[in-house]
């Protein structure tokens, strides 16, 4: 039975839950955290379609600022400012400046957009995003498990994920002529072994871009055979892209010699990275800043610096994941919540802390999807300051 519970800025209805065994079948056995409760909220956030409206084209319009501000950084070598390693700057260079380095998938997190609060970006995982299970599968499962019709979401993330991949070969809208220009291009898909959920999310890329037509593999990173001149390849075959879940950052700092390595791939043309290079510096938090100062006080910016505001704010490091080496500040510098991490060396940068969507105790923060355009909202429920025990929860709208 559905039972509809009003939020202090939106609307839960208490759903009728899949049972571990539902989300196994659908390839998602991180079902439950390590506190042993349901990684799936056993809840459907319920939207109106003005509002799944506005979540689509908050995440358009900020797409295009990205790539308006990530030209002007490349402009005016602001590298050192994002905390960009040294190290990958030129395959950054390369990678932005030849169109064949497609981005093929990207995911904003933002704050408000129900209840009349206004979308607020807080930042944009254009890297190494997750969530792609549960968003484009688990909760349209879940839709249908309570008995509505799936059209009822703003969840057309699979499909859009099908037709970015053809757009790696047509570059353009337009994948009609997929079939006439596709040379049997090879895509090889990698994970680091020994992390059962990137590995599931690869492999469901992979199975979606065997569906728009490529050949595919799958192989853990260490696997993978990288060479300057050569290329890429796996168990003696070629490739000529690969997708890496490994973040650009963690390449550069922990692998450097691989860094190098890649570098000279792309320079060679004999090797594309998905996603690019560039999507590091949409990566970085310290990206907040550049759009800030290039669009002051647009609606869906927060203000951002690389110094302390005099408002309640939000200290974040330019890179992090999971909530980490993230504060909560007053207007006066002290600290109201904040979880520890690894990423301080990181720089730091200021935002002015945005009000979550907010059911009793519990804050509800959207996050939408982007594959060329924006195509797949999902939120995650948790503290005031998301970590790795928030929990998934689907939504619907409003028939």
């Amino acid at each position: 039975m559905v039972q509809a519970v009003l939020g202090d800025s939106m609307q839960i209805l208490e759903a009728q839950p899949l049972s571990n065994a539902d989300l196994e079948e659908l390839g998602l056995p991180w079902h439950t955290d390590s506190d042993n409760t349901s990684y799936i909220c056993h809840e459907i956030v319920e939207i109106t379609q003005e509002e799944a409206q506005g979540f689509y084209d908050a995440a358009n319009t900020l797409y295009d600022m990205y790539v308006e501000a990530g030209q002007y950084v490349i402009d005016k070598n602001l590298f050192f400012e994002l905390g960009i390693p040294f190290n990958l700057v030129d395959a950054i260079k390369n990678s932005w400046e030849e169109e064949v380095h497609w981005h093929l998938y990207g995911r904003f997190d933002f704050a408000g957009g129900l209840g009349g609060n206004p979308i607020k970006l807080l930042e944009f995982n254009a890297d190494t995003p997750t969530l792609v299970y549960e968003t484009a599968l688990i909760q349209w499962a879940l839709l249908k498990k309570n008995g509505f019709s799936e059209s009822l979401q703003f969840n057309n993330l699979y499909e859009a994920l099908r037709e970015n991949f053809k757009r790696i070969v047509t570059l353009g809208a337009d994948t009609s002529n997929f079939d006439s220009i596709y040379e049997g291009w090879k895509i090889l898909f990698s994970s680091i072994e020994g992390n059962l959920e990137e590995e599931n999310t690869v492999r469901l890329l992979e199975v979606i871009a065997k569906e728009a037509g490529f050949q595919t593999n799958f192989c853990y990173a260490h696997e993978a055979v990288l060479d300057a001149e050569e290329g890429l390849s796996f168990q003696g075959e070629n490739y000529e892209f690969w997708f890496k879940l490994i973040p650009w950052e963690s390449i550069a700092i922990d692998e450097p010699e691989l860094a190098q390595l890649i570098t000279a791939m792309i320079q060679n043309k004999n090797t594309i990275f998905l996603n690019p290079a560039y999507t590091l510096l949409f990566q970085s938090k310290c990206f907040l800043k550049i759009l800030w100062d290039l669009f002051p006080n647009h609606p869906l910016l927060l203000e951002t610096s690389d110094h302390p505001l005099h408002i309640k704010q939000v200290k974040k490091h330019a890179f992090g994941r999971e909530g980490e080496s993230v504060s909560i500040l007053s207007a006066q510098g002290d600290v109201l919540s904040s979880k520890s991490g690894h990423y301080e060396n990181y720089p730091a940068i200021y935002q002015a802390f945005a009000q979550q969507n907010r059911h009793k105790d519990a804050f509800y923060q959207p996050n939408v999807f982007y594959a060329y355009e924006a195509c797949g909202l999902g939120f995650r429920k948790g503290g005031e300051i998301l970590d790795n025990l928030s929990k998934f929860v689907a939504h619907k709208i409003k028939s």
